[in-house]
């Protein structure tokens, strides 16, 4: 099994396990070892999915402002939870490539391979609410059909991705690509970058 398989693989079981309870309260039981490069897939699929539920949330007209803001904070703090995350697997890809010597006009890419895994992960959780919406039995024949075509969209999509992940890593492998990583450089979050927050010093 590769990488981006077993990646499939986990996102599969945690968007499942999630579901078990489908609150975006409830405790994470990551099954893998913590350090371990699944660990981290697993939580990273675990945060999308909990994301997305957020996203349904404060999407509701009669929201109360105080606990739209809440949830508000909470998604920034869970795109900033994403963010570090991926950036922790691309170090994994980076100590595990960065060892390879290019060859002759060997390439970059445009995305670094953990961002590859984002999508992948985010797209896991995208087929899983899709389905949902297929198996639906209170919609007209007319949503149903244009949900079963998005799925059918959303399943070739995975598996293209799959094959583009695997053949990419392979390239870094074989030094056909050059491994290289950029670092988010966000300046919202940043007291010293965000203009609005140091402005109140």
């Amino acid at each position: 099994m590769n990488f981006a398989e077993l990646s499939n693989d986990i996102f599969s079981r945690a968007v499942v396990d999630y579901h078990k309870t489908d609150n975006v309260d409830a405790p994470i039981h990551n099954p893998y070892t913590q350090g371990t490069i699944e660990y981290d897939l697993y939580l990273k699929n675990w945060i999308d999915v909990v994301q997305w539920h957020l996203e349904d949330i404060i999407r509701n007209p009669e929201i109360d402002p105080v606990e739209a803001l809440a949830l508000k904070r909470r998604i920034d703090k869970s795109n900033q939870d994403r963010t570090d995350l991926v950036e922790r697997i691309d170090s994994y890809f980076w100590e595990k490539y960065s060892v390879i010597k290019p060859l002759e006009g060997a390439c970059i890419n445009t995305e670094s391979p953990a961002w590859a895994i984002d999508r992948l992960s985010i797209l896991h959780v995208k087929i899983y609410h899709m389905t949902e919406q297929v198996e639906r039995v209170d919609v007209s024949a007319e949503q149903h059909d244009k949900c079963l075509q998005k799925l059918a969209i959303l399943k070739e999509q995975l598996h293209d991705m799959t094959s583009s992940i695997s053949q990419l890593l392979e390239d870094y492998q074989a030094g056909r690509r050059i491994m290289k990583v950029y670092r988010q450089m966000k300046m919202y979050n940043d007291p010293n970058l965000n203009p609005v927050l140091y402005g109140k010093k």
